[in-house]
């Protein structure tokens, strides 16, 4: 399914137009201004996957912030959203699935269509083993709370303490780790962190929508990214998902029917997969050594 069928960010000569004319301000900075046009990046076209490759500083994140911006797509952290940002939006222009004859139509992208990134998952994680944290301190109470009520006798003086009464005879007729298990609920992350984000990634992915991923490789081992290029795979081929993916994971590059858009050439292009720098690194790197895994 295609949401978005094409992007346009202002061209070169727009953009030195505007910074001419802050040049009085305090500002020392005009970004997003001149990041993408610096490898005179103006439009992309995507396909139901379409991934943005390139190293650091290359203006892959920045795409993503922008497309995120101007489509007004849900987003769980704050990123680096400059005073010049709202202005560089305005400049910029999409078409959607229903755009026809030349004209760019700017509808509201399908909902709960929303750009997910690092920090989205970092912060995911944070909160688990704070939640975790809390359920172990609680655990503890617990434990000292079934011993103290388990050899202590009680007697109901009033209808005020029949909740004590209960836990009472639940003390006395469980045993320690029955008693806790009843009173507090398992811990939130019974998984590593890999497991952990991938898990943000599908309970945040659903049905029928446009998603926007920077670098989701990140705290995913190998085996995790390849369950994740699967899964991302499935959505867009089956659940009606349209990804645009800013990553340099050889696993995700090599996803079926991608679209990919190589942002450290000079001028952006189109590439195959296997002809990216960071992939063919890889690949010579094992190809060097490849007798030792024979």
């Amino acid at each position: 399914m295609i949401y978005l069928s094409h992007f346009e960010f202002p061209c070169r000569e727009l953009e030195y137009s505007f910074t001419m004319g802050q040049k009085r301000t305090c500002y020392d900075t005009y970004y997003p201004f001149l990041v993408l046009s610096a490898h005179q990046l103006s439009m992309l076209d995507f396909e139901p996957i379409t991934i943005l490759y390139g190293g650091n500083g290359s203006g892959k994140t920045t795409a993503l912030n922008v497309i995120a911006e101007k489509l007004q797509l849900e987003r769980d952290t704050l990123y680096n959203r400059s005073n010049f940002f709202e202005d560089y939006t305005k400049m910029c222009s999409y078409n959607n699935k229903d755009s026809y004859d030349g004209r760019k139509l700017s509808r509201k992208m399908p909902r709960g269509s929303r750009i997910i990134t690092s920090d989205d998952v970092f912060d995911f994680m944070l909160d688990l083993r704070s939640i975790n944290n809390g359920i172990n301190e609680k655990r503890e109470e617990l434990l000292d709370d079934y011993l103290e009520t388990k050899y202590s006798e009680f007697r109901m003086q009033s209808l005020a303490d029949y909740e004590q009464l209960k836990k009472s005879h639940m003390a006395k007729t469980l045993t320690q780790s029955k008693f806790v298990r009843k009173n507090l609920k398992d811990n939130v992350r019974e998984h590593s962190n890999g497991e952990s984000a991938f898990l943000y990634f599908t309970e945040k992915i659903k049905e029928n929508g446009l998603y926007l991923l920077d670098e989701p490789e990140n705290s995913l081992s190998p085996e995790k990214q390849q369950e994740l290029l699967k899964f991302l795979e499935d959505s867009a081929r089956f659940f009606g998902c349209q990804f645009v993916i800013a990553t340099h994971s050889p696993f995700l590059l090599s996803m079926k029917g991608a679209k990919i858009y190589d942002l450290d050439e000079d001028v952006v292009d189109v590439k195959k997969w296997t002809k990216l720098g960071n992939v063919r690194a890889y690949y010579e790197f094992f190809k060097k050594h490849e007798s030792e895994f024979i």
